[in-house]
């Protein structure tokens, strides 16, 4: 892994919050940066709220934050520019602000993505050449987006320049392997214990491992290898009876399983998970309704749109315009089962 340069302190933060940004993830990567200063006895690390024109930023879970700075209020250059974005980043393609972004990054800067930040950074073209990490829930829209940028499952990447994490307590975990570049594994860790921050999570960890999972590793592992098998080819579905064959049991044997674990019959299952990425393209990118259906390996839209409106309850076209507001209190997905 090869990690960005950090110059030596005080280290100069700008956090800019994009409206309905993660605020658990905003205070999680805050926390261990103001324990060190705490317990060095001196400021490691300055940090400023920004905002896109001020003086506060709503966040996804409604919470006002402020007073924040409009981002090009500030005359003086950061060391770090912090990108903490949660639902629709496709909206903040605004032509000041990668100019903004794209001058910190030729003086040097380290720019971070938080959750969906990494959007914001590849709609500027930041993140061309570089490994990068989202929320999992975003992950699919990414690949339809920016299908030349390398995109990772773990936790959160470190690579040359960039920092990307998939948000939440992960940006803890950022803030924590900074310090550990910059002060030594010794800060970072009296830092951990003073949040009581269980470990030092390592960015190689993956952001859904089978450990934590409600389901866990109490399923078979043919089971997880026919659903893996199932997600890896959503845009040109595999017969089922080819996956059975792929996996090494019958067909009859899959439909089992299926049974017993989920409740569902294989194929049903599996048009879920189609319809599932399909709503995330839908309510996360601008693809029209049919570069959506056959992403999800749907041969016409039609077919697409009775099989969305029977699983959802709604229609594709309506999804699309409810499925991204409110962003507060919004339930994502609005429906039960698999």
């Amino acid at each position: 892994m090869q990690s960005p340069a950090i110059p030596q302190p005080p280290l100069r933060i700008g956090l800019l919050l994009l409206p309905a940004f993660n605020s658990f993830a905003l205070n999680a990567f805050i926390d261990p940066l103001r324990a060190a200063n705490y317990l060095n006895g001196q400021p490691l690390y300055n940090w400023q709220l920004l905002s896109l024109d001020g003086p506060t930023v709503i966040a996804s879970n409604g919470f006002s934050i402020g007073p924040t700075m409009p981002f090009d209020s500030v005359k003086d250059a950061f060391d770090f520019v912090v990108i903490n974005a949660s639902w629709t980043p496709e909206r903040f393609q605004h032509r000041k602000l990668q100019i903004w972004l794209r001058d910190h990054a030729s003086q040097g800067a380290t720019l971070v993505g938080i959750d969906t930040g990494a959007f914001v950074l590849a709609f500027a073209g930041l993140l061309n050449g570089y490994r990068t990490a989202v929320h999992y829930d975003h992950m699919d829209s990414f690949w339809e987006l920016f299908p030349d940028i390398e995109l990772d499952e773990r936790l959160y990447v470190f690579d040359n320049g960039r920092i990307s994490c998939c948000g939440g307590a992960a940006a803890l975990d950022v803030a924590l392997e900074i310090i550990r570049l910059q002060h030594g594994m010794k800060m970072a860790n009296r830092a951990a214990r003073y949040i009581f921050h269980e470990r030092l999570r390592a960015g190689d960890e993956q952001q859904l491992s089978t450990n934590h999972e409600p389901i866990g590793y109490a399923i078979p592992e043919l089971l997880r290898e026919a659903i893996l098998l199932m997600e890896q080819h959503l845009v040109r579905p595999t017969p089922l009876p080819e996956l059975a064959r792929q996996v090494g049991i019958s067909q009859r044997q899959l439909t089992r399983l299926f049974r017993e674990h989920t409740g569902l019959t294989p194929k049903r299952y599996y048009l879920n998970t189609r319809l599932n990425r399909a709503r995330s393209l839908l309510t996360q990118t601008e693809l029209s309704i049919a570069e959506v259906a056959d992403a999800c390996g749907f041969k016409s839209a039609e077919h697409f749109t009775r099989m969305y409106s029977a699983r959802f309850n709604i229609r594709p076209s309506q999804d699309r315009k409810e499925g991204r507001i409110p962003f507060q209190f919004r339930s994502y997905p609005s429906f039960t089962g698999l």
